[in-house]
């Protein structure tokens, strides 16, 4: 069935029978549409994670700029 052929059935319906299956149909594409992008977003977000860290890793070797503060740890914090 095209586009054309369903809205023309759709034009048939009392409006609240149509609203509920337009509605329905949104739910379903909504679905849908939630399925497909999950595993692309998951995937992705591990992608940027793992970027991230590659990029901070230096900060945090020793010798690096956030093992500095590590030698503060002796020291009293109140003065």
């Amino acid at each position: 069935m095209t586009q054309t052929e369903i809205l023309q059935q759709l034009k048939l319906l009392p409006p609240l029978e149509r609203l509920d299956l337009i509605e329905a149909a949104l739910r379903l594409t909504r679905d849908d549409l939630r399925q497909a992008e999950l595993p692309l977003a998951q995937s992705e977000k591990k992608k940027q994670l793992a970027v991230a860290a590659q990029a901070l890793l230096p900060d945090y070797v020793p010798g690096g700029e956030l093992t500095v503060f590590t030698a503060l740890d002796g020291e009293n914090f109140h003065a």
